[in-house]
């Protein structure tokens, strides 16, 4: 079976190409909330249960939804249905928002932390991150306990780790070695 990326590249790149005539911002909000609808085990089963139409699959998925979907979004949720790909769409909202973030020259950052970060602070570390990555960032906060302290950040395969976990591994590998 083909990649997941592989199959999901297409859609998300005809999705982009549709929605840049209109708001980016709305078929991204679109797209995320279907991916999660998507992305839950009993949906998959009924969209691959063979008692069930097609037409019932996109119905129940587009009643669970707070607004209304798009043409846009619609046929693409009807196309995923039809071709049994609706697994495929949270890797499509994924790379979706890689190419909208590649247009506007934003980068996806997760920024790990063991413990919250307020706002002040999080305005704070993005704008010194932004300096050290030379790009605008658009930072989700996670929290990871495990760190002990610090933070780890990754923005697309670059990962900066300043956490304690991570230094105290460094000494460790330097006395023992």
């Amino acid at each position: 079976m083909a990649e997941v990326a592989t199959i999901a590249r297409p859609y998300a790149e005809a999705l982009f190409q549709v929605a840049s005539k209109g708001d980016l911002s709305q078929s991204a909000e679109q797209i995320d909330a279907l991916a999660a609808v998507a992305a839950d085990v009993q949906v998959r089963r009924l969209a691959n249960n063979p008692k069930v139409s097609r037409e019932q699959v996109f119905d129940v998925i587009s009643s669970v939804l707070k607004s209304p979907l798009s043409d846009s979004s619609a046929n693409l949720l009807r196309t995923l249905i039809d071709n049994r790909r609706l697994s495929v769409l949270p890797e499509i909202a994924k790379q979706f928002h890689t190419l909208v973030n590649a247009r506007s020259g934003v980068s996806d950052a997760k920024v790990f932390s063991a413990f919250p970060i307020d706002a002040p602070q999080l305005g704070e570390l993005v704008g010194a991150l932004e300096k050290r990555f030379a790009r605008k960032l658009n930072a989700k906060v996670a929290l990871e306990p495990e760190l002990i302290g610090g933070v780890r950040v990754v923005v697309g395969d670059e990962v900066l780790d300043t956490s304690v976990r991570a230094r105290l591994a460094q000494m460790k590998s330097a006395l023992t070695a």
